[in-house]
């Protein structure tokens, strides 16, 4: 379990590791793309989401960013046959496009976590409230002030 803030960078990297972004123990996802009603370890609620089509437009700008200067450097360098690059890049396409959309998704789900988008406001106040309220018992707590004076007292003496 975790204590303290989750940062941004850490809530997407769980969600990209398939992590539960508040914990990072938990499973995100229960099928390929399905993500989970709530944490099996801490029971945080992840049916908020609205993740949409958003990761797979950023797959898409990723994947294409890779495959198509990849395919330009090899059709320049050594003009393969039609087929030969339909046979290879294809594939390459697509278990790129697959291996990328459920941590991509993941990510965008930890994000929406941390800043509170859409269903999520209710647990970023409550984590909000969390971090707010140790430092108001610290900041009303007079105990420590008062041992102390009474040390330097006893001291004096």
């Amino acid at each position: 379990m975790t204590t303290g803030s989750i940062s941004l960078a850490k809530a997407m990297w769980r969600g990209f590791c398939g992590k539960c972004p508040h914990c990072g123990e938990g499973r995100l996802f229960t099928r390929f793309l399905k993500v989970a009603d709530a944490c099996d370890v801490c029971g945080e609620e992840l049916f908020h989401h609205r993740a949409d089509d958003l990761p797979a437009y950023l797959v898409i700008v990723v994947v294409g960013h890779l495959v198509v200067p990849a395919i330009l450097a090899i059709e320049t360098a050594y003009s393969p046959a039609v087929w030969l690059q339909l046979a290879v890049w294809l594939p390459v396409t697509l278990f790129a496009s697959l291996a990328l959309l459920q941590p991509t998704k993941g990510a965008i789900v930890g994000l929406q976590w941390q800043v509170g988008m859409h269903g999520f406001e209710g647990s970023k106040r409550r984590r909000d409230a969390d971090q707010v309220a140790p430092v108001l018992v610290k900041a009303t707590s007079r105990a420590p002030e008062q041992r102390l004076r009474r040390l330097h007292r006893a001291v004096g003496r």
